[in-house]
């Protein structure tokens, strides 16, 4: 399966607790994670953030992971269908020239799309549904 993470799930799992199972499993080879550059540099700049409390250890392994197991890809078309929040559209950019399975997200103006293009965007608990089920 791929997969696109947008940014708040990337970082909840990272931060452990019940969306912890997400980066558990991505390790594991359960899925492929899907990211271009803008999404990774994304992830990489807010996992930094101080106020997450995150030890300098878990960063550098979480940005390790993050290099040598997702799969970079290069939007071949600028999307612009979320109005609101127009920074939420590279995960779109990334689902379409990933080909992902599903667009996994904790965002309101995501979720509210339902799907893209054929491709789901669901939760992190319909995922980690998924993921158990596997």
């Amino acid at each position: 399966m791929r997969v696109v993470l947008d940014t708040n799930i990337f970082i909840s799992a990272v931060l452990g607790g019940r969306l912890g199972v997400i980066i558990d499993e991505w390790k594991a080879g359960k899925f492929k994670l899907i990211v271009t550059d803008a999404i990774a540099r994304e992830y990489l700049e807010v996992i930094n953030r101080p106020k997450f409390k995150i030890p300098q250890d878990e960063i550098i392994a979480a940005s390790d992971y993050l290099l040598q197991l997702a799969e970079f890809v290069t939007p071949q078309e600028e999307i612009l269908v979320i109005v609101a929040d127009p920074t939420d559209n590279k995960f779109l950019e990334a689902a379409i020239a990933g080909k992902v399975d599903c667009v996994v997200s904790g965002d309101n103006h995501l979720l509210e799309i339902g799907s893209f293009r054929g491709i789901p965007i669901i939760t992190a608990r319909e995922f980690i549904s998924w993921l158990e089920g596997q």
